[in-house]
């Protein structure tokens, strides 16, 4: 299937997301640079096995906080925490690194560090009390969906539109996505953000933009382009914006 300047494999390109940001168990036969658009869809799947847990929290009556926890703890499980280890590292990287070449280095480095702690603590924490807000609203299926979604699609655009600051690496082997294609993740993101929430869809789209525009530009400042590291940081932060608009829109 040929979208303007991209061939697209739906299936296969729909399984090698899945099988490069989730745990589920899938084998494409290729992985191609241009199946970022389907990184969005790979955010729906994780979303709904989420969503369903918090769901099905509030259904039984459980605390909404102890239900939003669930979705966390599942999203964990789904992706083998991947953007959290992502977001972690980026935080020691470019918080504790002097210059670029040391920035990568400690990026590299298995151990986390202070500012990888904080990092992780100020973003769950985020997440967790926006997901408590929304679920005395809206539930907790949809908006997860939806937030899992857009912040999936927007690690494309980042991916294509910044080089690879190492040169190696998952990012590195994944390779650079077509422009055409990181705007159709970025279509599709928003296209199920809507459809699932409507105007509130909207808010949180241009929230998670935001979010991964600043995460995008201060990588480029800060070490010269994108890693896979980048790329988990802005998965969560533009998740927490997403899910911190959506709190607020539906209050």
């Amino acid at each position: 299937m040929r979208v303007s300047d991209i061939e697209i494999d739906p299936v296969e390109d729909i399984l090698s997301a899945l099988a490069l940001l989730a745990r589920f168990p899938v084998r494409p036969r290729r992985m191609r640079p241009d199946a970022a658009w389907a990184y969005p869809l790979a955010g729906v799947a994780v979303g709904a096995v989420s969503g369903a847990v918090g769901a099905l929290g509030i259904f039984v009556g459980a605390p909404l906080a102890l239900a939003a926890l669930g979705v966390i703890a599942a999203q964990a499980l789904s992706t083998g925490a991947l953007h959290e280890d992502g977001l972690a590292d980026t935080a020691d990287g470019l918080g504790g690194g002097w210059d670029r070449a040391r920035r990568l280095e400690i990026m590299k480095d298995s151990h986390i560090g202070t500012f990888g702690v904080l990092a992780l603590v100020v973003v769950l924490l985020g997440r967790w009390s926006a997901l408590v807000a929304i679920a005395e609203h809206a539930g907790l299926f949809w908006p997860t969906i939806a937030a899992a979604a857009l912040s999936r699609s927007m690690m494309a655009p980042v991916q294509s539109l910044l080089p690879n600051a190492r040169g190696e690496g998952l990012s590195h082997g994944v390779g650079r996505p077509a422009r055409p294609a990181a705007a159709l993740a970025v279509g599709v993101g928003a296209g199920v953000a809507i459809l699932a929430l409507a105007g509130h869809g909207i808010a949180a789209t241009l929230a998670a933009a935001i979010a991964a525009a600043i995460m995008a530009a201060i990588a480029q400042r800060r070490i010269g382009g994108q890693t896979g590291d980048i790329l988990g940081a802005v998965q969560q932060l533009a998740e927490l914006a997403a899910l911190c608009a959506l709190a607020v829109t539906l209050s």
